[in-house]
């Protein structure tokens, strides 16, 4: 088996999608946290009709670091969701505490790797809150990513989460907006596919069985290789 369809049936990605299927099948994951989010409020809001218990709930949480340079966008995102509850907590406070020992310790740091301090810091709030609700951490990852990182939860690319988002009257602004994990304080806003070096477009159509150029394809599997310890099980004894 060539390694372009080993992965394609790795990550179970669909050639093509039907939308209003998918939108019923949120285990298939989401392209981001609008489309994971308003999934899980849909999914949230099944569970209390069938099971007949208002218990069940979707907490959204803002995690900025200091005001974010797309908070209008967040805030209609918030909208969009209409989660049960909100929870917002600054990690920046976090985040500069945890350099400032670093450099009294003689370590310095540079923007990339406190972009990597942020991402950690957002991670253990998510389940330091989870744990004090009895819920679980959903991921926000698509296809496109997980080629290049780890706990990941989708088998939808970039394209297809748009169409999703798009099917669910997401405001475009929002499912056409530049991908990026604002990581970097020295760039702002850094679109996600200039550090990743290639199109997420170009990607999506590889996922999907689609004829690329040599050289993306060859680009693509480097990076799946390059990252293939992160999707390895680690068993101990």
């Amino acid at each position: 088996m060539i390694l372009q369809k080993k992965i394609i049936k790795l990550l179970n990605v669909k050639s093509k999608i039907v939308p209003k299927i998918e939108i019923n099948n949120p285990i298939s994951g989401g392209q981001d946290s609008t489309l994971t989010g308003k999934l899980c409020q849909i999914t949230i809001e099944q569970l209390r009709k069938e099971k007949k218990d208002q218990s069940y709930q979707f907490i959204a949480l803002r995690l900025p670091y200091g005001i974010q340079k797309d908070e209008e966008d967040c805030k209609k995102v918030i909208d969009f969701i209409n989660p049960d509850k909100i929870f917002t907590i600054n990690i920046k406070k976090s985040v500069l505490s945890s350099e400032l020992s670093l450099n009294i310790a003689g370590i310095k740091i540079s923007d990339h790797v406190k972009g990597n301090e942020k991402a950690r810091e957002r991670m253990k709030v998510q389940y330091s809150v989870a744990s004090m609700q009895n819920g679980i951490v959903v991921g926000t990852g698509n296809a496109a990513e997980i080629i290049t990182d780890i706990n990941l939860i989708s088998q939808l690319n970039k394209r297809q989460g748009r169409l999703l988002l798009k099917e669910l009257n997401c405001p475009e602004n929002l499912y056409l907006k530049t991908p990026t994990a604002d990581l970097e304080d020295n760039n702002p806003q850094k679109p996600d596919e200039f550090a990743l070096g290639i199109q997420y477009n170009i990607i999506d159509s590889y996922l999907e069985g689609k004829k690329i150029s040599k050289l993306d394809k060859k680009f693509i599997e480097k990076l799946y290789l390059n990252t293939q310890h992160k999707r390895n099980t680690i068993n101990i004894g």
